[in-house]
């Protein structure tokens, strides 16, 4: 019996590369889990190649970066599964160009995706389990953030991505400290 077993794991990103791996990796250890990514195409090849194999998935293509649609990514896990245990924030972007290239927009689409598309779900799922304990109903919750060597080593090209991860660095060092209980 795996420590995933039956427990319900939102993926972010989860349409391709990193996120496709850890969504597949959780199925097979018994998770049930929401395929979240934009591209349609990608969530629901990931969700038919889950179930083919027995295991749960729903598709959820909601924007991570927009309150709105991280709210609804984590409702739908809640109504589809009966719970939430787990968040992993694997949502990102690139916009690779050189500092003197890069634009504003550059600079921003990466800072949405990778930032604030870690905050949305986080600041849902956490206000969730909130309730839930204030409720008596204390949930064991894991939250997983990806960040990269870029945010913390530098990579020639990558400002912006590399200001991005380590944003969400130290956002995860200090959810450890403030979100332990």
């Amino acid at each position: 019996m795996s420590s995933s077993d039956g427990r319900v794991v939102v993926v972010t990103g989860a349409g391709a590369g990193i996120g496709r791996a850890e969504a597949l990796l959780l199925a097979a250890e018994g998770a049930r889990v929401v395929v979240n990514d934009v591209n349609a195409e990608n969530a629901h090849a990931v969700v038919e190649e889950i179930t083919a194999t027995g295991a749960e998935a729903v598709v959820n293509t909601d924007d991570v970066s927009d309150a709105d649609g991280s709210g609804r990514l984590v409702a739908q896990a809640i109504s589809s599964f009966g719970g939430l245990d787990a968040l992993v924030n694997n949502a990102g972007i690139l916009r690779d160009r050189m500092f003197v290239n890069m634009t504003f927009d550059d600079w921003d689409a990466v800072m949405r995706v990778h930032l604030r598309g870690t905050f949305g779900p986080t600041r849902h799922a956490v206000d969730y389990w909130r309730a839930e304990s204030k409720a008596g109903r204390q949930r064991v919750a894991r939250i997983v953030n990806t960040s990269s060597p870029s945010g913390i080593y530098g990579n020639v090209g990558q400002a912006n991505y590399g200001a991005a991860k380590a944003g969400v660095a130290a956002f995860t060092q200090i959810l450890g400290e403030e979100l332990w209980r």
